[in-house]
């Protein structure tokens, strides 16, 4: 079985090896981590202490292991953690967040990676962020009896129709799994309809919630707001409104400059800060921007460092596209209605500077991208009708009269115009989205007490020996 799949997977490498190669000279992505995904290289345990493997595939699942390992470690400082990531940018963050841990590139699913992999690190535990199963990863755990755990774990539909197909496939390769740590009844569900025992499933929550802050004028955000000539939410006498439109994805920006365009009829002091999802479209946006005719000022372009609190690396690899840029204080200065943030790591923050939040990844194919961040903050946040990534967690702000969800660019406009011009209304609605917030937060707590039988220090020092 492990050569069978060997072999489909370097079936789909060689076929995406084209498209690989055409992103890497065109957007430099997939350079790095090749020599440990293919080998399994990890770097070897050299201590006795029990090690902990914890994966993440990205970014997001990055973040989300972030008030779980700050805990865990507190708690259980006994452990050894050693965290992969799939991506470079996870890899970058999880380095720039967790600088006293291991970080590398996880191994692909190849059996002989998968193996080499397991003998240098020889981990006590393997803990998988949200729903991360790779057949020949979870055979090798089984073989060695290593426990695997599966934390903040969603079954979205179209994993639960795929694993419904593999029938008594999925309860075989999940043997390993030793919990299931599922954010909500309905997923629970499903894995038992899967057949997993139900004492191997607790229902956790979201660890979502426990990731984000409230705190909204952040020292951080306080420093991007002077920065970008902003003045911050809240003083008495504040005159400019400002919109900031998060984690957008083509077709988006389109969208949100049209929109922008027709406010700014009846908001003349309205401004816009945008941040693109991707960097590879940093440029592409900053050009888009000047085809609509705005003059544009990109973060990139500012010389003081705005620092990153949620420890994303500030990336301003790309250059604004017009020609030569004043000085931070002079672009400032001039309150360009349009401020392009094309650096990484700097949203949370940003969603800081928000009269109004649009959260992207919402029109289009994407499934949305995080609405919690603005809403813990208070901030009045709006999305579009596409979030089934985040279905959950839309749910509960709906429920709650705490977001607002559009299906279209005019639905777009009348929201924010609704928005703009009730700062009661604004107040109300940033009000009830911060309190769903502090509602469902503890996931994390709850997670870490169904796996303290594992994690507790007698059974650490047994499973070290």
């Amino acid at each position: 079985m492990p050569n069978l799949l060997d072999a489909v997977y370097l079936l789909a490498l060689a076929g995406a090896a084209p498209y690989l190669a055409w992103q890497r000279w065109r957007f430099g992505k997939y350079r790095r981590g090749w020599w440990q995904k293919l080998t399994g290289s990890l770097p070897p345990r050299t201590s006795p202490q029990p090690c902990a493997w914890i994966h993440a595939v990205s970014v997001g699942e990055v973040l989300l292991l972030r008030p779980f390992l700050a805990q865990m470690r507190q708690q259980h400082s006994e452990w050894r953690v050693v965290l992969t990531v799939g991506t470079e940018s996870g890899f970058d963050v999880a380095r720039q967040i967790f600088p006293d841990l291991t970080v590398a590139f996880a191994p692909l699913d190849f059996s002989w990676a998968i193996r080499q992999a397991f003998e240098r690190l020889h981990p006590n535990l393997i803990i998988l962020a949200e729903l991360e199963l790779w057949p020949n990863w979870l055979r090798e755990a089984a073989r060695r009896h290593v426990p695997v755990f599966v934390i903040n774990a969603r079954l979205s539909d179209r994993s639960y129709r795929r694993y419904r197909w593999l029938g008594r496939a999925f309860r075989r390769y999940t043997q390993a799994v030793h919990l299931w740590a599922v954010q909500n009844q309905t997923y629970a569900q499903r894995l038992r309809t899967l057949g997993v025992p139900t004492s191997r499933i607790v229902v956790s929550g979201s660890m979502k919630f426990d990731g984000v802050t409230t705190q909204r004028l952040d020292p951080r955000t306080l420093r991007l707001a002077r920065l970008f000539g902003l003045t911050p939410p809240g003083p008495p006498g504040r005159t400019e409104l400002v919109w900031v439109a998060g984690s957008t994805q083509e077709p988006e920006e389109e969208i949100v400059l049209k929109v922008y365009a027709r406010l700014q009829q009846r908001w003349p002091e309205l401004r816009l800060v945008l941040v693109p999802r991707h960097r590879e479209r940093f440029d592409s946006v900053a050009q888009l921007i000047q085809q609509h005719g705005w003059p544009v000022l990109r973060r990139s372009s500012l010389s003081e460092p705005a620092g990153v609190r949620d420890g994303s690396p500030q990336s301003p690899t790309t250059h604004p596209v017009s020609s030569p840029v004043p000085s931070a204080r002079a672009l400032s200065s001039e309150k360009l209605p349009i401020i392009l943030v094309d650096t990484l790591g700097e949203l949370a923050d940003v969603w800081g500077l928000a009269d109004v939040a649009f959260v992207g990844g919402s029109f289009g194919n994407r499934g949305g991208q995080n609405m919690l961040e603005p809403a813990a903050l208070g901030v009045p946040t709006v999305f579009g009708p596409n979030v089934w990534n985040f279905r959950e967690i839309a749910h509960e702000l709906l429920q709650a009269q705490a977001a607002w969800q559009v299906h279209s660019p005019d639905e777009l406009y009348d929201a924010l115009s609704a928005l703009l011009s009730d700062p009661l209304r604004r107040q109300e609605l940033g009000a009830r989205a911060r309190q769903t917030v502090l509602a469902h937060q503890g996931a994390v707590y709850r997670t870490l007490l169904a796996l303290r039988p594992w994690l507790i220090p007698s059974v650490a020092a047994r499973l070290a020996a």
